[in-house]
């Protein structure tokens, strides 16, 4: 569909190369002390992680301490912020 939409020049090159690199983001699972890590080289709070991976706090809580493992969509902003910093998911 995006495609679509670019041949018809309502998606510009670079939203379409965006849309490619989110959508062949190669992500392997994560491990507490990893997710961990990434949250705290942003130096940001458990609640402003959340926020910005769209979950709830108690989710990045139990993700840090190993109770729960990211998965879907969450597993791939990790990965992501992981290649290119916390600015690439703002």
């Amino acid at each position: 569909m995006a495609t679509d939409l670019h041949e018809v020049g309502l998606i510009d090159k670079r939203r379409m190369r965006e849309f490619d690199a989110l959508c062949h983001l190669d992500v392997e699972e994560m491990p507490p002390q990893r997710i961990r890590s990434l949250r705290e080289k942003a130096h940001v709070s458990q609640a402003v992680f959340a926020a910005v991976l769209n979950t709830s706090l108690s989710t990045v809580q139990k993700w840090e301490i190993g109770d729960k493992k990211p998965s879907g969509p969450s597993l791939k902003l990790l990965n992501l912020i992981e290649r290119r910093g916390l600015e690439a998911v703002l």
